[in-house]
């Protein structure tokens, strides 16, 4: 064989040899992540983050990960919806209602009163855990696990209150989503649902009072020149959900599933470790920043819980059905 031949023959070699490389790169899976809630840098914006290094670590690289941030790819609704709709792949999220209200099982106000029951339903294999998967199976999402963050409250200005009395005349910002407007109501304020990313402006401009659907990092973290006070009235127990849209799940391999499976249940282990922590760092860096907190004693939590559940709870068995209902009543802390 000649030099030139040789030569030849090397050369188409390495053609098909880039072709493949290239085929393989133009195949990889590639992954988008965001969340509805959560700049970079902050708890959330960091465990999503670290999601999507994850992903790319298990799997060697064969799947790329672009991570979005809060209203990068729009507002809470627009987001999720992008999700269901299979543009968003992979989610850190506080889930809207609109879909189905069964989600609204995860705003049930009072289902538990400490930490301990909460971590211990919501935990894989936790009453409520097992109520999850089945209602977002339902909306075409693959549920991964909670995220917690803890017990959420009331931030507020010029006025705050540790019974229902004492919330007359106070207008408060809570979540668009069922029931939380009516678990507010039920503890006796005037209530505005207002997408997150309005509540700032929605603040300033006197619209509202306070802020009712956080736990206190939020407030701090957001708020805290516009709020005087937070008061950890304990209505929901706040977590945000790790999913994955079904059809973008059903279409990878077993072992790309198994990577994103894995990559979700660290973030979630971390999270359940970190939670009371970090909600208790945030509680003394409010503090330290001005804003008075208080915590109601048992006796003003159960005046919260007890109309809470009375009102809102016969609301909700309209909307989700006894079934979920007569699953919360008979697991629910008492009160």
């Amino acid at each position: 064989m000649n030099s030139k031949g040789f030569s030849l023959k090397a050369l188409v070699a390495a053609v098909a040899t880039a072709a493949a490389l290239a085929s393989t790169g133009a195949n990889a899976l590639s992954l988008k992540l965001a969340t509805d809630s959560g700049t970079k840098g902050s708890p959330a914006g960091n465990a999503l983050e670290k999601w999507g290094k994850l992903i790319e670590e298990k799997s060697g690289g064969e799947i790329e990960t672009k991570v979005f941030f809060q209203n990068e790819l729009g507002g809470q609704q627009e987001v999720f919806d992008l999700h269901v709709a299979g543009d968003v792949d992979v989610m850190l999220n506080w889930p809207m209602t609109s879909y189905d209200k069964r989600i609204g099982v995860i705003y049930t106000p009072y289902m538990t009163l400490s930490w301990d029951e909460a971590l211990k339903a919501y935990s894989p294999g936790g009453w409520v855990n097992n109520m999850l998967g089945g209602i977002w199976s339902d909306i075409g999402l693959k549920f991964f696990g909670p995220w917690p963050e803890g017990f959420n409250g009331v931030g507020s200005r010029g006025k705050y209150a540790l019974n229902i009395a004492d919330a007359e005349g106070l207008k408060v910002r809570t979540m668009t989503v069922f029931p939380a407007p009516q678990t507010m109501q039920a503890l006796g304020y005037q209530t505005a649902a207002i997408d997150w990313g309005e509540v700032y402006t929605a603040l300033q401009t006197g619209v509202v009072d306070g802020e009712a659907g956080n736990v206190i990092y939020w407030d701090y973290e957001y708020f805290r020149d516009s709020l005087d006070y937070y008061v950890q009235t304990k209505h929901f127990f706040m977590t945000g959900v790790l999913s994955m849209n079904l059809d973008t799940w059903d279409s990878m391999s077993e072992e790309e599933q198994k990577v994103v499976s894995e990559a979700a249940e660290e973030i979630m282990n971390d999270q359940f470790k970190a939670a009371k922590e970090q909600d208790e760092y945030y509680i003394a860096k409010a503090q330290e920043e001005g804003m008075e907190y208080f915590e109601p004693n048992d006796e003003q939590i159960r005046e919260f819980a007890k109309a809470a559940r009375e009102k809102v709870w016969p609301q909700m068995e309209e909307e989700i059905g006894s079934e979920i209902m007569e699953t919360i009543r008979a697991n629910a802390s008492p009160l």
